[in-house]
């Protein structure tokens, strides 16, 4: 049986995060290896699907741990929490690193069933944790999921015009609408 290293986990990380920052086609496999500290061949020897297979693990990687932040925020300090980390990230990033899998999903979705797949598995993870927060909170179950649905797709824009603005004001605007509109609901 081969030995495993760190190698695999190291090149996940170091790919989770150039491809938050950089997107799909933007990031080279030399880059990833070096980024990765991985000897040429590494790629294929943990990942025999390539650079496509690399991606979609490390997106569900990036998605899972936004998925167990969701909830922990949302636990503690509700939707304000969230928008509120999400715009320090993105500030602290210097307005590069917005949504971990937007930049993947945007870029190269459509090119790879495994790619989108990863993407949407995500969406529906991070979907699923603001659904059943709402439903915590006393919505109906198909309420819940249509407040949650606006919640992501407002965060997401939010977060995307942020991003291209170099300013929180959208995503501070999304924050305090969908405050407001928990409220009205609940």
């Amino acid at each position: 049986m081969v030995r495993r290293t760190d190698t695999r986990q190291r090149m996940l990380d170091s790919a989770a995060d150039l491809f938050h920052t950089q997107g799909y086609h933007a990031t080279g496999l030399n880059q990833l290896l070096s980024a990765g500290g991985a000897p040429k061949g590494s790629l294929y020897f943990h990942f025999p699907g390539g650079k496509e297979q690399l991606a979609a693990e490390a997106l569900t990687i990036s998605a899972t741990r936004l998925r167990d932040l969701l909830r922990e925020l949302l636990d503690k300090g509700g939707i304000g929490a969230v928008v509120d980390a999400l715009g320090q990230a993105l500030e602290a990033s210097g307005f590069r690193r917005g949504c971990p899998i937007a930049t993947v999903a945007v870029d190269a979705a459509a090119d790879s069933e495994q790619i989108r797949s990863a993407c949407a598995d995500g969406y529906s993870g991070w979907l699923a944790v603001i659904d059943e927060y709402l439903v915590a909170q006393g919505f109906p179950e198909a309420e819940a999921h249509r407040i949650g649905t606006i919640a992501l797709t407002a965060i997401e824009g939010g977060l995307m015009l942020a991003k291209l603005g170099h300013d929180l004001a959208p995503l501070r605007t999304v924050g305090d609408h969908l405050e407001t509109l928990f409220r009205k609901e609940s």
